[in-house]
């Protein structure tokens, strides 16, 4: 659609305290946003960003929300519609990572908790929205969803936060085509898969060959620039394509020793440590 996706819409970000949710929040309202919902289980951190961004005379709020919490996802949607109405755009960003061995990972903490942030609290809060959004064809609607370059290529240290992110790709994209198949085509889903970005969650991680960890500015630009175009998925750097594409025609061998040995995938979380 031609329209502008986000003049006068509402705006609602997950993970929006800091980081690239932080930089979503402020694309939104630099690019005309009537208002932006700010979600995070940081409030302090959350408001502190409101209060600079309503600055703007944009309508910024900020709500605590515990994603990996459906009942949490209900009630702060309630509170979004009662002082804005329903979101027009919604970006699933809220994320965590836990690198290790998968045996060393606390079923209830790293496991669950990891499934229930990454990909879970996407489809809830998605499933809660669509209703409204297929509802009102008078203007454009956007989903991005913030998966990762994990969910295309298996990496050892990685076995959970590459599972969250393999079901978030599928389940992206089965929901664009859904959209699509019933001619919902006012509502487009993007789906964003970055390599290691700079934002302090992947501290020790390094780049493989040819894939230098983006800053946060530059991911955000591509991912939101493919979500106002309405771009299935957007994949970044160059290299995350090319890898799946040969890990698509190689015998599994065969990838693993390019993966491991040139391309330095299965080594680049040997020193992670991750946030503190």
């Amino acid at each position: 659609m031609a329209a502008n996706p986000i003049t006068d819409a509402l705006v609602l970000v997950t993970g929006a305290a800091r980081g690239m949710g932080e930089l979503y929040a402020r694309r939104a309202v630099s690019a005309g946003a009537r208002a932006v919902a700010l979600w995070d289980i940081d409030e302090d951190a959350a408001t502190a960003l409101a209060a600079d961004l309503a600055r703007s005379g944009v309508g910024v709020r900020a709500y605590r929300v515990d994603v990996s919490r459906q009942e949490d996802i209900v009630a702060g949607l309630e509170r979004v519609r009662t002082d804005f109405g329903s979101p027009d755009i919604v970006i699933n960003n809220a994320g965590i990572v836990r690198g290790a061995p998968f045996w060393e990972h606390d079923p209830v903490r790293d496991i669950e908790g990891t499934m229930r942030v990454n990909t879970l609290a996407a489809m809830w809060l998605t499933r809660e929205v669509l209703p409204d959004m297929i509802a009102d064809a008078s203007r454009p609607k956007r989903i991005l969803n913030i998966a990762s370059a994990a969910g295309t290529l298996a990496n050892p240290n990685m076995s959970v936060y590459a599972a969250s992110k393999w079901a978030m790709i599928g389940w992206s994209e089965s929901v664009r085509l859904e959209l699509a198949a019933h001619d919902y085509r006012h509502i487009a889903v993007t789906t964003f898969c970055p390599s290691y970005i700079s934002t302090g969650m992947f501290e020790g991680a390094r780049g493989p060959l040819l894939t230098p960890i983006m800053t946060p500015r530059r991911a955000t630009k591509a991912a939101w620039n493919g979500m106002l175009r309405g771009t299935p998925m957007v994949l970044r750097p160059w290299t995350v394509k090319l890898s799946m594409a040969l890990r698509g025609v190689l015998p599994t061998r065969a990838w693993d020793v390019v993966a491991d040995r040139v391309f330095h995938v299965y080594s680049s979380m040997d020193e992670f440590t991750g946030r503190k």
